[in-house]
């Protein structure tokens, strides 16, 4: 292991683009060394890597599925082989499968519902495992698990994804009361603009939800990555005696449905 670094330390799964991107950014902007993970796009993560670096800090991509358990502990583990410890673990990995018709239950089966909960259930717990014993040697240790207003409304892009992130908001709170000082929390966006959802939608879709989200919720506007990432910042260094909570960060958006 190597002399533990004087910058905070931060694990982000699923950062090579979107919120984890943004995530991965500020951080390191703050001061923070930064781990990222991805499944498939390490070329995009390579390249968050080297904008991290440009802002004077060290940054680690690495590939690794969040449901194998095996790659959760190796991603803990060079992280605290290159810089000896870690203070925040932000569960950004997710997936679904797009069926917005939740009444249409032909349009999902057993598998898609366990492959669903494996990452965005299973995997967040399993992240929590591997840096738990680091976690604990941190002054200021934290967990921020990104769920959806999904699990709160049962709304969203599929009755699969809407019942794990429930399953996550539960965890988050099961989690929080057990494993203090480790204080854990959940982010609970809405609708985030970007290319997941451009691509998860269609392009005619997603931009005529756009337009409908900016006309009629509270604060005339659909969040960013970047926005949503000034929420994790928050969880992760300013607010350190919240744990155990579920934020939405929706633009007010939960208050019309």
């Amino acid at each position: 292991m190597s002399n533990s670094s004087s910058n905070p330390v931060a694990i982000i799964t699923g950062g090579s683009r979107g919120v984890g991107a943004a995530t991965a950014k500020l951080l390191a902007s703050k001061g923070w060394n930064v781990t990222i993970t991805c499944t498939s796009s390490i070329e995009d993560a390579n390249n968050i890597v080297k904008e991290c670096e440009e802002l004077g800090v060290e940054a680690l991509a690495l590939t690794a599925d969040v449901s194998n358990d095996e790659l959760c502990r190796k991603t803990a583990d060079e992280t605290l082989s290159k810089w000896g410890r870690i203070d925040c673990l932000v569960n950004n990995a997710g997936t679904t499968k797009f069926v917005f018709n939740h009444a249409d239950l032909e349009g999902l089966d057993a598998e898609d519902f366990l492959h669903i909960y494996k990452v965005n259930v299973v995997g967040p717990f399993q992240m929590v495992r591997a840096c738990k014993d680091a976690l604990n040697k941190s002054d200021n240790p934290s967990v921020i698990n990104i769920s959806s207003i999904a699990g709160i409304k049962g709304i969203g892009s599929s009755l699969a994804y809407a019942s794990s992130k429930g399953a996550l908001n539960t965890m988050t709170k099961s989690m929080a009361r057990n494993l203090g000082p480790i204080r854990v929390n959940a982010i609970c966006p809405g609708f985030i603009q970007g290319e997941w959802l451009k691509k998860g939608l269609g392009e005619d879709l997603y931009n005529a939800s756009l337009k409908n989200l900016e006309s009629s919720t509270p604060l005339g506007l659909a969040v960013t990555p970047e926005q949503v990432a000034d929420s994790i910042y928050n969880f992760a260094a300013i607010s350190t005696t919240v744990t155990g909570e579920t934020l939405l960060v929706d633009g007010g958006h939960h208050l019309t449905i």
